[in-house]
């Protein structure tokens, strides 16, 4: 038997969820909370399995009472259910320690086997949650430079030429222009100064 704890700070909400796991097998819904606060208190209290989490509550958010509870109870797993699905709410809610991600709009039948699965330990990610996550691993391994292309990056912002940096990494200045190229495509731009400038802003460059 599952034990879940429900923490939503609408009423209507907490009912509608109660209702629709009462009525499955193999779950039980040990209680409410109406913000993060009350849920981190709760769920050891209750010792539940499970914690159906919001993430916009008074008191004390979402991501702050995941990262709570991580460290007070490791062994609970926690489950976001919310109407958000931006980078600034799915991240943090993952790197706090969130099993999973789903949105209030999944169907029933969905949710039952998120919980199912939270319990179980296995990541469980709704797919648009799934989508940016993806994204997001994709521009960080498309922006990724080799150490080859950030020495010829620090070089260029130094002011060298093509022929200065050849020169300078004892390569061809048909080699610096390759490697330009790989650059200029990783990081989103068309040329020198934007690739400096870029750089820079994302920290590759001091």
């Amino acid at each position: 038997m599952i034990r879940l704890l429900i923490v939503d700070d609408h009423p209507i909400v907490r009912g509608g969820l109660r209702a629709a796991f009462e009525a499955e097998p193999g779950i039980e819904v040990a209680g409410e909370a109406s913000n993060g606060r009350e849920g981190v208190e709760r769920a050891g209290a209750l010792a539940v399995d499970v914690v159906l989490m919001d993430l916009r509550m008074p008191e004390m958010d979402g991501v702050t009472a995941i990262a709570a509870m991580r460290r007070s109870h490791p062994e609970i797993k926690v489950l976001v259910l919310t109407t958000f699905d931006s980078d600034a709410d799915v991240l943090p809610a993952i790197e706090a320690g969130a099993t999973g991600y789903m949105l209030k709009d999944a169907p029933t039948d969905e949710l039952l086997r998120a919980v199912h699965a939270a319990a179980a330990g296995e990541p469980v990610l709704s797919p648009s949650v799934a989508g940016r996550l993806m994204g997001q691993i994709r521009r960080h391994t498309k922006a990724a430079l080799t150490d080859r292309e950030l020495q010829v990056l620090q070089l260029v912002a130094d002011g060298a030429s093509n022929r200065q940096a050849a020169a300078k990494l004892f390569i061809s200045e048909a080699s610096i222009k390759t490697h330009l190229l790989h650059i200029y495509g990783k990081l989103g731009v068309r040329d020198r100064a934007a690739a400096v400038g870029e750089a820079y802003r994302r920290g590759l460059l001091t």
